[in-house]
């Protein structure tokens, strides 16, 4: 298991955080997703031979949020 922390854009509330965890636990590999509103940091724990960090930064990009780091 490897562990990543991104700094997402755009987050704001509740429903936000919802958005990025459900996307991110729905990618096979995924263990654990812990969103960091105030901070804009989402820590993703993750299989890293069943999931990339791109495909992590991409199912984020895909709900809306603007990965930066």
């Amino acid at each position: 298991m490897k562990e990543v922390t991104l700094t997402v854009q755009g987050m704001s509330c509740g429903h936000c955080v919802s958005s990025v965890e459900g996307a991110l636990n729905e990618l096979d590999g995924v263990s654990g997703v812990n969103v960091n509103l105030g901070e804009g940091k989402v820590d993703v724990k993750y299989d890293d031979s069943k999931v990339s960090v791109d495909q992590l930064k991409e199912a984020i990009d895909e709900q809306g949020y603007d990965v930066v780091a």
